[in-house]
């Protein structure tokens, strides 16, 4: 585990492909427990350990994840992402070339229960959401091209469905659209970084996530 943002109230560490942040119907241990444990150890606390989960990534996504270490942080924190004023970064690898360079995608989506997946509609659908995102061309290889992704809105799947949708599945990603699955079953998309007001100290705060270590990513940063 990859600690890359700590103080009193708050805890960011940069999540592998494959972990889950919060238990699920697999019974896999998670990254919360995971976290819990670190600060246990390290601070020598006794009992439980108070960790709040404020969002969550998806398994096969890597990148920062935020904790609470306090009620306070918390209840902030919450507050802030359901008021939308924690801006989130994504970067995120596709093999076909996007359409235009830089724009925005407004889309609603809906989700497949049974197959745990985001449908996506360019108009207003009974039970579908409204889903909203700015991305831009970072950089390009040969084959590959890494997109830049301000997540506007929360959606079940939204960068991995919007992107499909508009042309561009991320690399590896079967469920959307993919050519081909990636080694270690996971999806070139990296929660890459957070900006946000410190919801106890009022700092402006900016948590980068180093990208995964392979050959991939190393195309286009660290």
């Amino acid at each position: 585990m990859q600690v890359i943002y700590e103080d009193n109230h708050i805890i960011a560490v940069n999540k592998a492909v494959g972990e889950i942040v919060q238990s699920d119907k697999t019974g896999d241990p998670t990254l919360a427990d995971e976290v819990k444990q670190y600060i246990k150890e390290k601070y020598g606390k006794p009992g439980d350990v108070f960790l709040g989960v404020v969002h969550r990534i998806d398994r096969p996504v890597s990148g920062v994840v935020l904790f609470a270490r306090t009620s306070k942080a918390l209840a902030r924190l919450n507050k802030m992402f359901a008021d939308k004023t924690i801006k989130k970064y994504y970067w995120a690898i596709t093999q076909e070339r996007p359409a235009e360079m830089e724009a925005e995608l407004h889309h609603y989506i809906g989700k497949d229960e049974e197959k745990n997946r985001a449908k996506v509609s360019v108009s207003q659908r009974t039970g579908y959401k409204e889903a909203v995102l700015r991305y831009k061309t970072i950089g390009a290889s040969e084959r590959l091209y890494c997109l830049e992704v301000e997540l506007l809105t929360g959606r079940h799947h939204q960068i991995r469905a919007q992107l499909a949708r508009a042309g561009m599945p991320i690399r590896g990603d079967l469920k959307y659209g993919a050519k081909r699955s990636n080694e270690g079953g996971g999806i070139n998309l990296h929660s890459r970084r957070l900006e946000f007001e410190h919801p106890v100290s009022h700092e402006q705060i900016v948590i980068e996530a180093p990208l995964p270590d392979d050959r991939v990513w190393a195309l286009f940063g660290k």
